[in-house]
């Protein structure tokens, strides 16, 4: 089964900028519809962008996040990328990256999540 992993989480001030990666073990991106999701503790998971590329659609993001995060991928490396530019602090929570094979389930297959923590 195709396996995601994510990276790039850390602590980071407030205005300040994060990359996160999620590095799929198989061509899956152009594929199939993928997504970030962020949890904050306490809080309902919810999507932060959310793309299927191969539809040739454009990328959803969330009000919260738009026009300050941008999705991109890199075919080569099999790897998706969330650029995160002024963070602020309401941003912090566990980013999981996940795509919706075709299954009972959406978003079926996830990564294990990283640790975004911006502090003030």
């Amino acid at each position: 089964q195709v396996k995601l992993i994510e990276s790039g989480g850390g602590l980071v001030q407030a205005g300040g900028s994060l990359r996160l990666s999620c590095a799929a073990s198989e061509r899956v991106f152009s594929i199939y519809p993928m997504a970030w999701f962020r949890q904050a503790p306490g809080k309902e998971r919810e999507s932060v962008v959310s793309i299927a590329w191969s539809g040739g659609g454009s990328p959803n993001y969330a009000d919260s996040v738009k026009g300050r995060f941008t999705i991109s991928r890199d075919n080569v490396r099999n790897t998706v990328y969330l650029q995160m530019n002024e963070l602020k602090p309401e941003d912090t929570a566990v980013y999981y990256c996940a795509i919706d094979t075709p299954s009972a389930r959406s978003y079926d297959v996830w990564g294990q999540g990283t640790q975004v923590t911006v502090f003030s």
